[in-house]
């Protein structure tokens, strides 16, 4: 047998037990994260995984590419984006941002990251109504 000092064998005997209590919660751990609306489109324009972890830099070059350089196209503006993501439920209203089922309020929320694009763009799809005035808004 390997000797090992005290300390190190209470540590190991620590994490051990801290793991084996961490069990129970990982079958849980869908539950942990936020509800996120599904979208009215078959597919998005990017895998999901690509989207989750490069919207914002996918919305910043839309951007760049639409007040710099003139050039105007759909697939990753942030109207398109809105149109499909926060669509409006069975009575035709959808959620104000801010709101936890207007679909970017789900995930911002949630790792509390500030966004500011609905203070200048629109949180709905252009024919839809809100279901409820949020706090706040004007």
């Amino acid at each position: 047998m390997v000797y090992m000092p005290r300390y190190m064998r209470k540590l190991v005997t620590l994490v051990g037990v801290s793991l084996l209590l961490a069990l129970p919660l990982t079958s849980q751990a869908g539950d942990l994260y936020p509800s996120v609306p599904k979208g009215k489109g078959d597919k998005c324009v990017e895998p999901t995984e690509e989207m989750r972890e490069h919207h914002m830099e996918y919305i910043l070059h839309q951007r760049d590419d639409t007040m710099r350089r003139g050039i105007r196209t759909s697939k990753h503006s942030l109207k398109e984006c809105i149109e499909c993501h926060n669509a409006p439920a069975k009575d035709d209203k959808v959620a104000r941002f801010g709101e936890k089922d207007h679909f970017c309020s789900s995930c911002h929320t949630f790792v509390a990251v500030n966004v500011d694009c609905f203070e200048c763009h629109a949180d709905k799809p252009e024919k839809a109504q809100y279901r409820h005035t949020a706090k706040g808004s004007h």
